[in-house]
């Protein structure tokens, strides 16, 4: 699809312009259109995983620690 890139400039530039016209449904709207169009795209295949990655890694960073700490009151 060789047009992509076009369409997600446009989705963006739509998102830019309800966002200046503080329009935030269609500013969310054209962003999500964008990011759709962005993923579907084999630079952005990649972009699901890695947010998948990104939040096991903070989640696994926010569990409390357990164990032998010595912290006890």
């Amino acid at each position: 699809m060789p047009g992509v890139g076009i369409l997600i400039f446009f989705a963006l530039a739509g998102a830019v312009i309800c966002a200046k016209a503080r329009v935030p449904g269609g500013a969310v709207a054209f962003a999500l259109i964008g990011l759709v169009l962005f993923v579907g795209t084999p630079a952005g295949a990649g972009l699901p995983g890695m947010v998948s990655d990104f939040l096991t890694v903070i989640g696994s960073a926010s569990d409390p620690l357990t164990g032998e700490s010595g912290a006890e009151g």
